[in-house]
């Protein structure tokens, strides 16, 4: 099983690459691909998905911490 990798990018989405099962809370599976891009700016119209309106309207910018690496 191919290791899943999560990149939080600026200002934008959740990038998922991988093999992993998205799952809503009643448990019904999501159909996804390999790579996909979850929102997390809320904007979406294509919920949890992301769709691109959070450009220009959404601002994150999350760094790792060093101190616990």
């Amino acid at each position: 099983m191919a290791k899943v990798q999560i990149k939080v990018n600026d200002n934008g989405s959740f990038h998922v690459t991988g093999d992993v099962e998205l799952i809503d809370a009643e448990g019904n599976k999501f159909e996804t691909k390999e790579t996909f891009s979850l929102c997390r700016c809320g904007l979406s119209q294509n919920m949890p998905f992301c769709d691109g309106l959070h450009k220009g309207n959404f601002q994150s910018v999350v760094r790792a911490n060093p101190l616990q690496q």
